[in-house]
């Protein structure tokens, strides 16, 4: 076989190859904190607050996405990316850290952990366009669908491990540790980038000065991006898909109060999206080239997350939950990654940083303000209703997008 056939020829790259080692690491203690967060939270809330409590950690999450998100891409593309993630992983570490010694001290009050949870996706802010600019820089263009291929099965790996770690080590020593694990996983990324040698600069770093960091060059993020129908489109699509289709922050109730089985199976139902997800996207490593209506299987897979959601909701037995929730994961993961290679093969390099920071907004936006209004509704309607209306919404908003824009509907893939 021809070498550049190999579904893993991305991970050729040696400097690809560190990133995407460490990112394993430390995404899987990153997925293991998510899970922890809404345990702890669901522990501490007020009786009969319990589904608020846990849709507020959506909202101290994606205020600082969006407050952060414009500037954050243009310091992407305008400062060496690498640097930018060795200080958002440094930060995000030490917050970890911080996480854990507030639950070991035994602090009951919500505030600090909603105040240390913003923080962290402060920091994570300016990461993820750093970390998802700085990938076409360490690929040929050739292999960036398969490197992005291979970023989608490293995040599921992380997404599967991580929760499932999670809720053994919470119930083995307690959520302090969940944190504690977590900080140690940020210094393996940290460890790669420090060996990363000789990697390409960025458009947006040769001979250009910091100044360039303003609110003129966000706006041309902006701007290109709603310039670019595709672009656009898929961001809506992921937004409102993800607003109406937010399961994940309910699913303590339903693993404490629907069906009783306590942290432990609370892990294993948490990571079920990503033992999907992690199929899927080991299929798509040998399909995504083969894929031709890219639109259309994009329409189609958002379609099967609402429904996948609506079934979830009406279930009441461990297994059917498991595997509706695995659905989930199956078809966000074909959506994520057309997504991703239409964006990136569609976004110049030296915007690269500034789509990602809008593309933020979009996809942290919408699945972490869907976990407020899952929330509210699951406080006054129950969370049984709170999850099927939102994938009844989730199959009217991509009934909209695909009516709305045609181009989405035909797009096809191009020829690298």
């Amino acid at each position: 076989m021809n070498p550049s056939d190999s579904p893993y020829v991305a991970l050729r790259y040696r400097n690809f190859r560190l990133l995407w080692l460490g990112q394993l690491v430390s995404v899987t203690g990153s997925m293991m904190q998510t899970a922890a967060i809404l345990w702890h939270v669901s522990l501490l809330a007020p009786a009969g607050q319990k589904g608020l409590a846990l849709g507020m950690v959506g909202l101290v999450r994606v205020l600082p996405i969006v407050g952060f998100s414009m500037v954050s891409g243009v310091v992407a593309d305008v400062y060496d990316r690498r640097r930018v993630m060795l200080i958002s992983q440094s930060l995000m570490t030490v917050l970890a850290v911080l996480l854990g010694s507030l639950a070991h001290a035994g602090v009951h009050s919500l505030l600090p952990v909603y105040l240390l949870a913003g923080l962290t996706s402060s920091a994570g802010a300016f990461d993820g366009p750093a970390r998802q600019a700085l990938v076409p820089n360490l690929v040929a263009r050739a292999q960036l669908p398969n490197a992005i291929s291979l970023n989608t099965i490293m995040f599921q790996v992380a997404a599967v491990l991580g929760p499932s770690l999670g809720g053994i080590v919470i119930a083995a020593a307690g959520v302090a540790w969940a944190y504690w694990a977590n900080a140690i996983s940020f210094l393996f990324v940290i460890g790669a980038l420090v060996l990363m040698r000789d990697v390409p600069a960025t458009e947006g770093t040769k001979g250009v000065s910091p100044a360039r960091v303003s609110w003129s060059a966000a706006l041309d993020g902006l701007r290109f991006v709603f310039a670019q129908p595709l672009i656009r489109s898929s961001m809506l699509l992921d937004f409102f898909a993800t607003f109406f289709s937010s399961a994940t922050a309910l699913l303590p109730i339903f693993a404490q109060d629907v069906l009783g089985i306590g942290a432990g199976g609370y892990g294993w139902l948490y990571a079920a999206p990503s033992v999907g997800a992690l199929l899927a996207s080991t299929a798509m490593v040998r399909l995504v080239d083969a894929i031709h209506r890219h639109g259309a299987v994009l329409l189609w897979s958002v379609a099967a997350y609402g429904a996948a959601t609506v079934a979830f909701g009406c279930s009441r037995s461990f297994g059917l939950m498991f595997a509706c929730l695995a659905m989930v994961g199956a078809s966000d993961t074909i959506n994520m990654v057309l997504r991703g290679v239409l964006r990136q093969l569609e976004t110049p390099d030296h915007l690269r940083g500034r789509m990602t920071g809008v593309n933020m907004v979009f996809f942290n936006g919408g699945p972490q303000l869907g976990e407020l209004e899952a929330g509210l509704v699951a406080n006054w309607l129950g969370a049984p209703f709170s999850v099927v209306s939102g994938g009844i919404g989730c199959l009217l908003a991509t009934g909209w997008v695909a009516w709305r824009t045609p181009a989405l509907r035909g797009y096809r893939r191009k020829s690298q």
